[in-house]
């Protein structure tokens, strides 16, 4: 069991999420917001986050940059969500350190397979 954490604003696609997980046996918890997403991961670091680029507050860009600038925390697999697939979008997440760029709306089935690739988990 993987304990991951939701950053995604929009409620519907964080009800899908958090539903997914229940099914898949993780324990997660969902910030609504960026502003207490660092925070969060440092108090109790989860295996993997599934971070949406476009925040009210933050962008998921600064959030993955920083969190890549702390060596404490370099063990936490990002997945990066966004609506706004383009190669563009792709390039600069991984870039900044995300582990996974997935784009929304996305196939469970996809979705449920990046996860397992980045937990090291069987699909």
């Amino acid at each position: 069991m993987a304990r991951i954490l939701i950053v995604e604003d929009e409620d519907n696609i964080a009800v899908a999420l958090e539903f997914l997980m229940t099914r898949e046996g993780h324990s997660h918890r969902r910030l609504a917001t960026g502003a207490g997403a660092l925070d969060a991961i440092r108090a109790e670091p989860p295996d993997l986050v599934l971070l949406d680029i476009m925040l009210p507050d933050i962008s998921g860009y600064q959030i993955v940059e920083e969190l890549r600038a702390d060596p404490a925390l370099s063990d936490v697999r990002v997945l990066m969500m966004t609506a706004r697939g383009s190669l563009m979008e792709r390039k600069k997440g991984l870039a900044l350190g995300a582990d996974g760029f997935i784009a929304k709306p996305f196939e469970l089935s996809e979705l449920r397979a990046e996860m397992a690739r980045l937990l090291g988990a069987p699909c």
